[in-house]
């Protein structure tokens, strides 16, 4: 009799292309699956299978005309997740998809299309491996680092007030010249702020603080690598260098990293730099989202996401109100 659970566990996976298809407003749309297919009923970001000698954007483009009559003219690499169903082995490939032509309307038999958000969706069930999708996707585009340390404390707060009412909502404290007490009352002012805008809040290596504070912690590379499981905290990131310390911070259950340098900094003269390319190379198959860091500003968002990046994490350029 044939290991049908060996044969499925040794079959290829199946490329696949998915679009979060994005409106400015920060809804997104998704599938309702059809009547006769696996998981009927079930809800998913709209896409398919890539063909053979296919390219991913050329698949997506296609995937999303056929099955929703849409002209796509932006969208970004994103996150890739490998997920096994019952009746398949799939590589989702992930865009955001920012600008198309069209409205999209079903057109192979789906159940519904319905725009939503990541943090309260309106849709359920999700198809299992698009869920966790939905918590990168209440990450924003800017990852602003502390510089309390440059502008003093009261500026510095006046400062961070000034670009959360601005729409700021991701924050991370890392001053590390503040003696403890001062960096406590420090860390919680910013939450107060940050809790007031909904804004979220990491505390840079000190998991006790941010457990006291209520937020999140970014890891060092050096805690990244001594960790074996996950702090117990709403949110957790790393600070990341290399392909392996991206896979540990994966493998950690990480929310999200941050990888640098990408460009030279004034902050770290001389030190190589990993450059465009090398940045995406290292991003390539990665589930869950990157920030750029090194020699970013906004002029730069623009080319980070073309390379896959979630985003820009800032420190010098986040406080220029």
């Amino acid at each position: 009799m044939p290991n049908t659970a060996a044969k499925h566990a040794s079959a290829a996976r199946v490329e696949v292309v998915a679009a979060v298809i994005e409106r400015p407003e920060g809804d997104f749309l998704m599938a309702s699956r059809p009547d006769g297919k696996a998981y009927a009923g079930w809800w998913e970001f709209p896409g398919g299978k890539v063909e053979a000698g296919e390219s991913l954007q050329h698949a997506l483009r296609r995937e999303l005309f056929e099955e929703l009559g849409i002209e796509v003219s932006n969208a970004y690499p994103w996150i890739v997740r490998e997920f096994d169903y019952e009746h398949a082995r799939v590589r989702l490939n992930f865009f955001r998809v920012t600008a198309w032509t069209g409205e999209p309307q079903p057109h192979e038999g789906q159940g519904g299309l319905a725009w939503t958000r990541a943090d309260t969706p309106t849709v359920a069930p999700i198809l299992p491996a698009n869920g966790p999708v939905l918590r990168g996707l209440q990450l924003p585009l800017e990852y602003a680092i502390s510089e309390a340390e440059k502008y003093g404390v009261a500026d510095f707060l006046t400062r961070l007030e000034t670009r959360l009412q601005g729409g700021l909502r991701l924050v991370q404290l890392r001053e590390k010249s503040f003696a403890p007490d001062d960096y406590a009352a420090l860390a919680a002012a910013v939450a107060d702020r940050c809790r007031a805008f909904n804004a979220k809040l990491l505390v840079n290596a000190h998991l006790d603080l941010a457990a006291r504070v209520g937020a999140g912690v970014h890891l060092n590379s050096q805690q990244l690598a001594q960790l074996a499981t996950r702090p117990d905290l709403p949110w957790v990131a790393a600070s990341c260098h290399n392909a392996a310390e991206l896979a540990q911070a994966v493998a950690l259950g990480c929310d999200f990293a941050v990888l640098s340098p990408v460009l030279p900094t004034a902050s770290h003269p001389g030190e190589p730099a990993l450059g465009w390319e090398v940045f995406a190379q290292t991003l390539r198959d990665c589930p869950i989202p990157v920030y750029a860091l090194g020699g970013q500003s906004a002029k730069t968002l623009e080319i980070a996401r073309q390379h896959g990046a979630q985003g820009i994490a800032v420190k010098g350029g986040a406080w220029k109100t």
